[in-house]
């Protein structure tokens, strides 16, 4: 999948942040726009890929977002 279809995560010395612009200096990782990779993401993938531990403001900002986003496209085809 193109980068550009993906949201960056990125490490900062603030804690993890949502990088919606690409640009955001630091170690990145990237999720697809669907609630099922964000919630296995912050089963440990996450911190893993971005080499760091999420904290619980991290988690609570994280979450916050997952719930933003649409649901799973193989979910919505179900339910049709």
């Amino acid at each position: 999948m193109p980068k550009r279809e993906l949201i960056r995560l990125v490490r900062t010395p603030e804690g993890v942040m949502i990088d919606l612009t690409g640009k955001v200096a630091g170690r990145g990782a990237y999720l697809h726009n669907q609630r099922s990779c964000w919630q296995r993401g912050m089963q440990g993938a996450l911190a893993h890929a971005l080499k760091t531990d999420l904290t619980d403001q991290d988690r609570e900002r994280l979450q916050a977002f997952l719930t933003s986003l649409p649901e799973d496209q193989e979910a919505s085809l179900v339910q049709q």
